[in-house]
């Protein structure tokens, strides 16, 4: 072994730049990879051929486990949720956030955060070193690999076949059992078969060629871990790589006409699914699945752990859960709450839980037939407020650090811009703004009049006027008194995230006025570095004559559709309007104008569980930062120009 003189020497020929601004550059889903379009290598791609080089590591493995754990980026050298540093993810005890955890399960877990102290040994390095030097960092993941593989009993060597690695990766998943250390293995694969191309936080530019490989999975019974939690099939209804676990949610009669806490029903008989809605949790998971479990409280679908992804079931698809706040849309969705706080972001929104929710939102939305866009795979703060009345009381999580861009793009559904299209009065626009690079103002995160500790955000701000210094565009739902939207963390009022689509009204040199909430709303999107990108669509304009068209929050039907001993729902317009001239973009145009009727426990009179359809049909629209149902007979819908 090395003297630690001797290798923190060799690390500094490829020492990483500090401080640097990077700019996002993630590829399709497929890379192609040539000789031509291949860029000379960065400091830190020339850090992992060195580490891969001399622990005898074939340096796509060690480039697709650096990608699986964090994208190759450092993040500043802050730790994660499960105490991780670097871009390898080395662990250290005492670092875990371990909110909810009991004292024996925080000892346990700190013994098992032990990969820095174990590289340390491996390399020589100073466990600071490794903590906050990222290439001493990307040195002891190659160390860690090395030693487990040495430890199956198979080859070492940069020249051996990535096949030859499974066991050894899924090892460095630390995970508790097989399922989960085969899940983490199985997305290494994944990522070296459809290779990447990115720019680090550091601003690096990183390049990894896919690379066509069938792993020996047979090494996975190499490891001394339990096989895990087996569930039944007819429990868990998730993807068999997710390793789910059923919790079920209680559906109990509290007495007095009271239940909960959920709905029985027999979707897509009693109205199909629409929707997979992403929530975090605003607690920790621990904390969170007991909520689950109280029948007086509310339901979702599942939750999955920031730390690893891992995810509990809790409501059958087929049934309503309680959770978005609207129940129109609770009738048509599936929810799946994150673990995390939305004004923390990226501190809890780890690589291991976009994976394993991007696998699971692909699995139901094929099993559901839901289209894969942003109108559908949502935000909660994309939920509409019933009536005018609740608008304000809607929630705003994930927030704006969750990054749809890299989510949707894991999804399979990538938001791609592209300039074929003019950006011009009457064109539809979908909202890319990058994620890294696009730091935006925030504040409050930490405390009123606080500034957000700056990170990568999902959307840009809307402002009154073609001018940095114009205020932002007003929200006469969160702000009554109609006074402008704020910067404040919760404040959606003048945002238009990643994957949102908005119909352009007017266009001045590099500013574009969009119609928002019944206005306009400018963002600058200059050509060199748009915004926004424009695509074909439909869009909904106002009748001819008709001044102004009403927006609803719900898609209710009429009167006469309610049998007898069912009361009317009353369907009552929002605070906004579309006025004469404006447009804006199709959502879905084949939703289910219904109301399901679920009022009382299972099983006791009267027998409630009905869906009421309708005839007076509604569109889905992008509207303001929500979505927005506008009756067909208000509008045309027409190709955008």
């Amino acid at each position: 072994m090395l003297r630690r003189s001797k290798i923190l020497a060799a690390l500094a020929a490829v020492a990483l730049p500090v401080a640097l601004t990077g700019v996002s550059s993630e590829g399709p889903p497929a890379l192609a990879s040539t000789a031509a379009s291949t860029p000379a290598p960065s400091a830190a791609a020339s850090a992992f051929s060195a580490a891969a080089a001399q622990y005898g590591v074939p340096e796509s493995v060690l480039l697709a486990v650096s990608y699986a754990e964090s994208r190759w980026d450092d993040h500043a050298g802050a730790q994660s949720t499960s105490g991780g540093y670097g871009p390898m993810h080395l662990t250290a005890p005492g670092a875990a956030k371990a909110a909810d955890l009991s004292d024996k399960q925080k000892v346990a877990r700190a013994e098992s955060l032990r990969t820095l102290y174990k590289a340390a040994e491996l390399t020589g390095l100073d466990p600071v070193a490794l903590r906050k030097d990222t290439t001493a960092n990307i040195h002891g993941g190659a160390a860690l690999l090395a030693s487990y593989q040495k430890s199956l009993g198979l080859p070492v060597g940069a020249n051996t076949s990535p096949a030859e690695w499974y066991g050894a990766v899924a090892s460095y998943a630390e995970a508790g059992d097989k399922a989960g250390a085969a899940g983490f293995a199985d997305d290494v694969y994944a990522i070296m078969a459809r290779g990447a191309a990115r720019t680090t936080n550091t601003g690096q530019q990183i390049v990894m060629p896919a690379v066509a490989v069938t792993p020996d999975k047979t090494q996975l019974t190499k490891l001394s871990l339990p096989d895990g939690v087996k569930a039944a099939a007819s429990d868990v209804e998730c993807p068999p790589s997710l390793g789910c676990e059923w919790l079920p949610a209680p559906y109990q009669d509290l007495g007095g006409g009271d239940y909960g806490n959920h709905d029985l029903a027999d979707r897509p008989n009693t109205g199909k699914i629409d929707y997979i809605i992403v929530h975090d949790t605003e607690g920790g998971w621990r904390g969170v699945l007991n909520l689950v479990q109280d029948p007086t409280y509310v339901s979702w679908q599942y939750t999955m752990r920031s730390s690893d992804g891992h995810t509990w079931q809790h409501v059958k698809a087929k049934d309503v859960a309680w959770h978005a706040g609207n129940w129109y849309v609770n009738m048509h969705s599936i929810g799946i709450e994150h673990e995390g706080f939305a004004a923390q972001g990226a501190t809890w929104y780890t690589e291991s839980l976009y994976r394993n929710s991007a696998k699971l939102v692909r699995y139901l939305a094929v099993k559901n037939n839901i289209p894969l866009d942003r109108a559908h795979i949502i935000g909660h703060d994309q939920i509409p407020g019933t009536v005018p009345g609740n608008v304000r009381g809607m929630h705003w999580d994930p927030g704006p650090y969750w990054d749809w861009e890299h989510y949707m793009d894991l999804i399979g559904a990538p938001i791609w811009g592209q300039s074929v299209f003019p950006v011009r009065e009457g064109s539809i626009v979908t909202i890319k703004p990058g994620f890294e690079d696009n730091v935006q103002v925030l504040t409050n995160c930490t405390g009123a009049g606080t500034t957000c500790t700056p990170q990568g955000t999902n959307f840009v701000y809307l402002r009154q006027a073609p001018d940095d210094n114009a205020p932002l565009v007003k929200d006469l739902g969160l702000h009554p008194d109609g006074s402008d939207s704020t910067t404040v963390v919760s404040d959606i009022g003048a945002r238009v995230a990643a994957g949102s689509k908005y119909v352009v009204a007017e266009r001045k040199g590099d500013w574009v006025a969009v119609w928002y909430l019944g206005a306009k709303g400018w963002f600058k999107s200059p050509a060199s570095a748009p915004d926004a990108f424009a695509k074909p669509g439909l869009v909904v304009k106002p009748k001819a004559g008709k001044t102004s068209v009403p927006v609803y929050g719900r898609a209710y039907p009429e009167q006469s559709a309610y049998p007898a001993g069912i009361p009317y729902q009353t369907v009552t317009p929002l605070q906004y309007s579309i006025g004469a001239g404006q447009a804006y973009p199709v959502g879905d145009l084949d939703i289910e104008t219904d109301y399901y009727r679920a009022v009382t426990f299972a099983g006791q009179p009267p027998a409630d569980k009905v869906q009421v359809l309708g005839k007076d049909k509604y569109y889905q629209i992008w509207f303001g930062h929500r979505m927005a149902y506008v009756r067909a007979a208000d509008v045309d819908v027409k190709p955008a120009v």
